[in-house]
């Protein structure tokens, strides 16, 4: 089975969010960073089905999880100093 490489802003979109860089951009400085060792799909900002796809992503070993990854350590992030385009 080929693995597909997801982008952000396709992980965006599959989670029901604004996927421009602006709309990643604006999630990200609105919700980073995650403080503590909570693990993405335990974020409070996520619904329910968001928070089942992340987990289930992760745990699957899905193709997204790559992505689910790098969503990860971005929000994990204490600053957001210059993000780069999406």
């Amino acid at each position: 089975m080929e693995m597909q490489n997801h982008s952000l802003a396709a992980l965006f979109d599959q989670l029901g969010l604004g996927s421009d860089d602006q709309d990643i951009r604006d999630f990200i400085q609105t919700h980073a960073p995650i403080i503590g060792a909570k693990e993405l799909h335990e974020a409070s900002f996520w619904n329910p089905s968001q928070a089942y796809f992340l987990r289930e992503a992760k745990d699957e070993d899905a193709d997204w999880a790559e992505v689910v990854d790098r969503l990860n350590i971005i929000l994990h992030q204490p600053e957001q100093l210059q993000l780069p385009p999406f």
